[in-house]
């Protein structure tokens, strides 16, 4: 039974960014929506999902933090806690905020200490920080006791087992630093689930010319020494009290996770990934044709369908969470999934377009969208008048109606009717791939027992 198309999450409007769309692609006529419980009903169920109450994601942080030690830390002390901002792109942000907001709370609680501070890190410019940070009133819930942390920001030095690297030094002035990030599987592609809950050590918390390091120097799984390394350099170590995360499925926010032993922190999330999000990542890899359309906020790489991001199906079908057969540099365009024939553009960010432009035909929904993007993607596309001109002529283009669309959505996938009876027809066997075959290997490899997920 086809079902209506859901409700995309609300695209947050940014100065720097193109003007956000009259419509969403959902909106269409013939776009229906295929829930995650119906491809596989065996998915972990949410606790959230957008415009759900948040308190379920508070008892969820309240519960794992009952369980970490905090004792080390005094009222005297000062505490940085680290978000990243692409959380704030899970589910409209509230989730991940909610995270934050709890972690202040308790810890404030427990150990008396008052002198907690949020650093926001950023992968670029700053501006997103000066946007989101009011938008969750969280410059209110610290008490403006935040600070913005970019890669060009003043550097310190970490002395680590390959060398001296740079942290931002405002990520590391304090007593005790908190990790706290998010687990939704971007770039698998680049780090394969390779200790992914250290990523950010340095993808946000250290200077340009240590991130530079990790995406050139090393081919990619290698790369994933760089934050291994960072992360258990005395001089973290020193500072390092706990990390939460946000913990997700194709359903949704299904809990928080928090612990001070990251390795036991990151076989967990990495067990919960596998499993949870192991079936839709294959079953994107069975895709033959389709059209792609964009429509949310952030880089075209990191859009959601499902929960999964776009990404995922740009570098699909290769399976980069077998070790045994990911190649040396395979982030490259010319690995990029060629069952993808258009892209349909109704809203992304600008930055990375070009790069997908120059590979797939690129279809704009619109003369105002095309004018927010850098001419290296406008050169090659073409433009329509609007949304619905926009996906005639992608499916014109690409010779199929298999639509899917990344447009910030968990709990379903919105796409086009013979998209969905596709998927449909596929899942119960790559359910089964992936249950008996791909799912144990996959843990085994990584040291983790399937008896225990």
């Amino acid at each position: 039974m086809r079902q209506a198309a859901l409700v995309p999450p609300q695209i947050m409007a940014f100065p720097e960014e193109p003007e956000l769309p009259p419509r969403r692609v959902a909106d269409l006529p013939g776009i229906v929506s295929l829930g995650m419980d119906e491809l596989f009903p065996d998915v972990p169920r949410e606790i959230y999902l957008r415009g759900d109450d948040l308190s379920a994601v508070r008892r969820a942080a309240d519960r794992t933090l009952a369980g970490v030690d905090l004792s080390m830390i005094r009222p005297d002390d000062t505490i940085n806690l680290l978000c990243s901002e692409h959380g704030f792109s899970i589910l409209e942000g509230g989730a991940y905020a909610e995270m934050l907001r709890t972690i202040k709370d308790v810890v404030e609680a427990r150990t008396g200490c008052r002198n907690m501070r949020l650093r926001f890190c950023v992968g670029g410019a700053k501006w997103e920080a000066r946007e989101i940070v009011p938008f969750y009133g969280l410059d209110e819930h610290f008490g403006g006791r935040i600070a913005s942390c970019g890669p060009f920001d003043r550097g310190v030095p970490i002395e680590t087992e390959i060398g001296t690297l740079y942290g931002l030094a405002k990520v590391y002035d304090a007593d005790w630093i908190i990790h706290a990030h998010y687990d939704d599987p971007r770039e698998l592609y680049f780090h394969h689930l390779m200790n992914r809950t250290l990523k950010a050590f340095t993808m946000s918390y250290a200077r340009l010319e240590t991130r530079s390091v990790y995406h050139k120097n090393f081919d990619s799984r290698s790369g994933n020494i760089v934050p291994q390394a960072i992360f258990d350099s005395d001089f973290v170590q020193s500072r390092f009290a706990f990390a939460a995360f946000l913990v997700t499925s194709p359903a949704g926010v299904i809990d928080i996770a928090a612990d001070n032993d990251m390795q036991r922190l990151n076989q967990k999330l990495t067990a919960n990934t596998l499993k949870s999000f192991g079936k839709l990542i294959r079953l994107f890899a069975e895709i033959d044709q389709c059209v792609a359309a964009l429509d949310a906020g952030r880089w075209p790489w990191y859009l959601h369908a499902g929960g999964l991001t776009s990404g995922n199906l740009f570098m699909a079908p290769t399976d980069h969470l077998d070790l045994d057969v990911c190649p040396a540099r395979n982030t490259g365009l010319k690995h990029v999934n060629r069952a993808v024939k258009v892209l349909l553009l109704n809203y992304s960010w600008k930055e990375n377009m070009h790069g997908l432009a120059a590979f797939y035909p690129l279809v704009i929904a619109g003369r105002r969208l095309a004018e927010g993007l850098t001419f290296g993607a406008v050169k090659r596309a073409r433009i329509a008048e609007d949304l619905e001109e926009a996906l005639a002529l992608a499916i014109e283009k690409a010779g199929t109606d298999q639509v899917i669309v990344f447009d910030g959505s968990y709990g379903g996938i919105n796409l086009s009717p013979s998209m969905s009876e596709f998927l449909l027809a596929r899942a119960p066997e790559v359910s089964r791939r992936v249950d008996e075959h791909y799912l144990p290997l996959w843990l085994k490899q990584r040291g983790i027992d399937p008896a225990t997920v």
